[in-house]
Parts: structure tokens; C-alpha cells; sequence
């Protein structure tokens, strides 16, 4: 028997022709492919006709495969001689508990390699025409979560601090307080912010405006969860070269909604 292998492949943010070939050169030779929900339908079309393709989905606050299954089931199959790919939106090690399933890989002695994926926070933000770093504006970029295990709090007010644009990741249900934590930290209620939801997909829907009224625009935009936020005077740049009849959003966004920052 041959020995099994597994792949920890990013998917990027949905639009295929952002795969690695890494990540193309992983998919055409999987026998199992252990996809995430977030994964769309054009990145699984690169799957062999004969994988065994399997949904392990994870959604906050509603049905999620668990965690200990996915690796238990990763291992089980590289036991059996398979290769496979645990496929993840954006990347493995960005918020998607590639290093979990590192470490569960290791410890059961299972080769394994990773392949990086666009990270859905940086393609929401070309997706607007928002750079992350900017020599006049930002020096760095900060990319964090809304959501803490248990009831460990993110310092919304030391990151305020900084000066640095925030990229935040699953921040829909908790918007409003993010606002708030963020404003109490010193941060203008005037800051330029954005939200965006689907990034590069057909089905992309964004929003700018600004910190304080950001989970309202939101609502009107009919922006749901998962979608990234980003907060921070990079933000106003979305709507400069927006005005300018220059858009960075997908040409194959024909639904997108895109806000202009008030002035």
C-alpha cells in the first residue's frame, strides 16, 4: 500500500482564478477532498471526477461538522493510503485551524503540506480598491476575529490604540459592539469603514461608510454573515477611486451594492 498524504489547501476567497497552482496540482491528484462550507462550487470543479468529495462544514451558531472528527477522518484516510485535501476558504493558517490540524497530523504521524490560499480579509479589501498598507496612511494591518473562545474578550480599545486599520474577521453579530469598544478606545466615530460580503464572488455585496454607522449600512445593505469588516483611513480610499469611475471590485459583481463614504 501506498503511503497516504495530507494536503492543507487554501481555496482563496471563492473566484477560481485565484487558486495557487499548488493548490490546482493538490486537487487534480486528491482521492478525498474534505471541503469547508465557504468553499464555492468552481473551486471543486478541479476535483478528479472520481474523488470522493465530502462536505465538513463549519457555520457559527448553527450545524458544524466537529473539529475532532475532521482530523480523525483525515488520518483514517492517509492510513488507507490516500492523499488527501482538507480544502479551506482563504488560508489554512489565517483563522481556519490549520495549525490544530497540523498538530493532530504530526502527532499521529501523517505526512502533510500546506498551500496557501488569499485570505478573505486582504480580498475583500482589493476587492473595494483598499490597500491595507499605504506609505501615507498605514504602516501595517491588523487582522483579527470577532468571535473569542469561551468568554475571552479582544482588547477593542488597545487595538483603537494602535492606529492601525482593523480587518475583522466573522464581526457581523457583534458589530455594534465593535463599534462601541472601538470608539470608547479612542478611535474618531468618523473613521472611514467597510464591509464586505462574498469578496470576488457573483454574489458579492459591500458597503462603505464610516465607523459609527457601520452595522446600520450594513442592514440596509442587506449584508449578512460571513462577511469582513474593515475599519481604518485606508477605508476612504474605497470611495475615492470608486468616485473616480475606477472601481477595484469585481467586474463580475453585477449585484454588488457599494456605498460611498459621506463626506
Amino acid at each position: 500500500m501506498r503511503a497516504g498524504k495530507v494536503y492543507l489547501v487554501g481555496a482563496g476567497p471563492g473566484d477560481p482564478e485565484l487558486l495557487t497552482l499548488k493548490a490546482l496540482k493538490a486537487l487534480k491528484q486528491a482521492d478525498v477532498v474534505l471541503h469547508d462550507e465557504l468553499v464555492s462550487d468552481e473551486v471543486l470543479a478541479y476535483a478528479r471526477p472520481d474523488a470522493r468529495v465530502v462536505a465538513v462544514g463549519k457555520r457559527g451558531r448553527g450545524r458544524s461538522t466537529p473539529q475532532g472528527f475532521i482530523e480523525r477522518l483525515m488520518i483514517a484516510e492517509a492510513r488507507r493510503g490516500h492523499v488527501v485535501v482538507r480544502l479551506k476558504g482563504g488560508d489554512p493558517f489565517v483563522f481556519g485551524r490549520g495549525g490544530e490540524e497540523c498538530a493532530a497530523l504530526r502527532e499521529a504521524g501523517v505526512a502533510l503540506e500546506v498551500a496557501n490560499g488569499i485570505t478573505s480579509g486582504l480580498a475583500a479589501a482589493t476587492a473595494l480598491g483598499i490597500p491595507l498598507t499605504h506609505r501615507d496612511l498605514s504602516h501595517g494591518a491588523i487582522l483579527v476575529t470577532g468571535q473569542r473562545r469561551g468568554n475571552a474578550e479582544t482588547d477593542w480599545k488597545a487595538l483603537a490604540r494602535t492606529g492601525m486599520p482593523l480587518v475583522i474577521y466573522m464581526g457581523v453579530s457583534r458589530c455594534g459592539d465593535i463599534q462601541r469598544h472601538l470608539v470608547a478606545g479612542g478611535m474618531p466615530p468618523d473613521t472611514p469603514a467597510a464591509a464586505v460580503s462574498n469578496a470576488t464572488r457573483a454574489t458579492q455585496r459591500s458597503v462603505v461608510t464610516r465607523l459609527d454607522r457601520l452595522e446600520q449600512a450594513m442592514a440596509e445593505a442587506e449584508i449578512a454573515s460571513p462577511a469582513i469588516l474593515i475599519v481604518g483611513e485606508v477605508a476612504r480610499l474605497a470611495a475615492s477611486l470608486n468616485a473616480a469611475g475606477n472601481s477595484a471590485a469585481s467586474p463580475a459583481a453585477p449585484r454588488q451594492r457599494l456605498r460611498r463614504l459621506p463626506r
